[in-house]
């Protein structure tokens, strides 16, 4: 029976959701809108009856959204893009959250609410929604316009700071306060994470999932990008972060994917079903008298977010040095908040550190200025230019007088090769040295408690961990090994920049040799009071750790070698996964082209092993002229070759990709597949 009133739940949350927001298309207004107004429809605060048995069930559903739409958000999501952003988008998110937390904190301390209903609005009100401002720019036709460049790349920063905000947030709410030690080391354990997550993701799942592409089944690709979201955000869930936060950080490694247009399109109707449903769950939780009770603490929040925005924003935008024009429009394009006040207010109920009249507070405030979203972006121009007649022409000049020193200034700044290099290594240390410090701090919570499974002699407390801090050692000895030869590479350079040989003079060789091997001791000794910190919880008795440290030691002279194999394979894998091109996405298909393929498909055939046309160059087949098909891909022994040149030459064996109509296709893999008889 509880299967029936769950199909009964879910069938009227759709039907409800498709009709109203039918009625939103055709108004042209955001569909999210629709959904929580369906929510708000056959919610049990809307008379005369609820037409929901089982809200529970929905909000379990909801959940789900909540992991689809931030895992969507990752995929859309680009280390690349991250470091295209630069100052302006850093600035201004930065200064953005600053400015509306203090302002949401202050709105809630002036209308009497507590400091955690307070801390939670003003959380609330410091993320723009992305999904709302690239519907509304990609509707104006201005999504390639300067400005929308800018907006996007503060979107990315806020997206990453609002994950970080929602950890914070988890920790105050449970411990009911956060010293500045306390937010250190939950940012430094953060960071550990998703350097690490980040790291190995990028090496193991891209290539899973060119592995799984190979086998050109949608099914078995949806299933894998699913089954590595869900599992990522358990793993998440487990060391104490939010699902949230697992299922964004999977998203922006699957992103990485030479498949990731397919993977969109695959997980797009999944993330549309689920994500309506959490939007109609947010619906639910809407009293109307609650809105009306609180109408004027929302009328003054959404103009305290409207202008809020628009001021931080566009004054982080223009500190960056872009000219007031452009800052205006990007200040108004971010006025509003969306998904990730949702998510915030979501939590804080979750956690039941929240008022229940926040949460329908902040869905008002987000309609509200979701609404003017498009009129603020439309009017930006006649905002602008009224600004421009009545603000004072000195005003005006020291405007862009600074907008022009920032540009000098930043043109002006050019590293040197041997700065860049000092970057590079300094970045490649820092990144080893965070690997070493997530191995042991998981060495660290195996170490806890031997699971019961293993023979009595290795259970024993101080054996078991015993063992797992040589464990851990013996892991990270490829990271200790690449941190300390990057250390003297470093160490040199250092060596070579601060003795000149002008002051020096015949001495400066020795001197650099000198400087550069006290750096790497010093470096060395830092390698190691790290490592021995990071595993104090673990460390055996003094005689058995001298003896360890002896075996230790005798390792990484067996293994340096391996070690500096295994750990360049890595940085390989890892700058070929982040060098490669960056997939097109969201091209729209002209009906030029679709007429052109309507009736093109694409098939495979291989090259026998006798075949004639073996040796031979793809212009010398004549393919095109005897079938009408053309070789558009060739794989061999593992490597795609995608549109060959008419140079190309034939192996026996290789895999073509063949293009063409149906019976195109059938000429050109009989000509093909023809071999002389032995």
């Amino acid at each position: 029976m509880h299967g029936l009133t769950f199909l009964q739940d879910l069938a009227v949350v759709l039907i409800t959701a498709g009709f109203v927001t039918l009625l939103f298309h055709r108004l042209k207004q955001p569909v999210v809108l629709g959904y929580i107004i369906a929510g708000l429809i056959i919610g049990p605060h809307t008379p005369p009856y609820s037409f929901i048995q089982d809200e529970h069930t929905i909000t379990t559903l909801s959940e789900l959204g909540i992991i689809l739409l931030l895992f969507f958000l990752g995929l859309e999501f680009n280390l690349r893009k991250l470091t295209k952003v630069g100052a302006t988008a850093v600035l201004g998110a930065l200064f953005e959250i600053a400015v509306m937390v203090s302002a949401g904190y202050g709105i809630g301390r002036a209308f009497g609410w507590g400091g955690m209903d307070s801390l939670f609005l003003g959380a609330m009100l410091a993320i723009s929604s992305t999904t709302i401002i690239i519907k509304a720019l990609h509707d104006l036709g201005l999504s390639r316009e300067p400005f929308a460049g800018m907006i996007f790349g503060i979107l990315i920063i806020e997206d990453i700071l609002a994950i970080v905000m929602i950890v914070l947030l988890s920790g105050i709410a449970m411990t009911g306060s956060l010293s500045v030690g306390d937010l250190g080391l939950t940012v430094g354990k953060l960071a550990i994470f998703l350097v690490t997550a980040l790291i190995l993701g990028f090496i193991v799942v891209p290539r899973l999932l060119n592995y799984v592409g190979r086998f050109r089944s949608n099914e078995m690709l949806l299933v894998t990008v699913l089954g590595l979201c869900f599992g990522f955000s358990l793993l998440a869930a487990k060391l104490g972060y939010s699902v949230a936060l697992g299922a964004f950080v999977m998203g922006a490694i699957i992103s990485e994917s030479r498949d990731i247009v397919k993977i969109e399109r695959l997980v797009e109707p999944v993330r549309d079903m689920f994500s309506a449903v959490f939007f109609v769950a947010i619906g639910l939780m809407i009293d109307p008298k609650l809105l009306l009770e609180h109408a004027f603490p929302i009328a003054v929040i959404t103009i305290v977010t409207i202008i809020g925005k628009v001021l931080s924003c566009g004054l982080g935008t223009f500190l960056a040095g872009n000219d007031a024009r452009t800052s205006l429009k990007v200040g108004m394009g971010l006025s509003q908040i969306g998904e990730f006040s949702f998510i915030i207010a979501s939590l804080g109920l979750q956690l039941e550190v929240t008022s229940s009249f926040l949460y329908p507070i902040a869905v008002a405030v987000s309609a509200i200025t979701t609404l003017s979203t498009p009129y603020l972006i439309q009017g930006s121009d006649g905002i602008i230019g009224w600004f421009y007649r009545i603000a004072p022409q000195s005003v005006i000049g020291y405007l862009n007088l600074y907008t022009q020193w920032v540009g000098q200034w930043g043109g002006a700044r050019k590293n040197s090769l041997a700065g860049k290099l000092l970057q590079r290594w300094a970045f490649q240390i820092a990144l080893n040295l965070a690997l070493i410090a997530a191995v042991f701090i998981a060495a660290g919570f195996a170490g806890r408690s031997a699971p019961g499974w293993l023979p009595k002699a290795f259970a024993e407390p101080s054996t078991y961990r015993t063992v797992i801090w040589l464990l851990a050692v013996v892991l990270t000895l490829p990271m200790f090994i690449a941190a300390f030869r990057k250390l003297q590479a470093l160490a040199m350079v250092l060596a070579e920049l601060k003795v000149k040989r002008g002051h020096a003079g015949d001495r400066t060789d020795a001197i650099r040799n000198v400087l550069s091997q006290v750096i790497t001791f010093i470096g060395l000794i830092g390698l190691v009071l790290f490592g021995l910190g990071l595993s104090s919880t673990l460390l055996p008795p003094l005689n058995t750790l001298l003896v360890l440290l002896v075996v230790v030691a005798l390792l990484v002279w067996l293994l340096w070698g391996a070690a500096i194999r295994v750990h360049s394979r890595a940085q390989v894998a890892l700058e070929a996964t982040l060098s490669q091109p960056p997939v097109p996405r969201h091209l729209p298909e002209t009906p030029k082209v679709a007429a052109l393929l309507r009736d093109a498909d694409l098939e495979t055939a291989t090259l026998p092993d006798r075949s004639p046309l073996a040796g031979r160059r793809l212009r010398e087949l004549e393919l095109r002229a005897k079938s009408g098909a053309s070789i558009v891909g060739i794989e061999r022994r593992g490597e795609a070759r995608i549109n060959p040149g008419p140079n190309e030459v034939l192996l026996a064996g290789d895999q073509l990709l063949l293009l063409g109509t149906a019976d195109q296709l059938v000429d050109a893999k009989r000509f093909l597949a023809e071999v002389p008889p032995a």
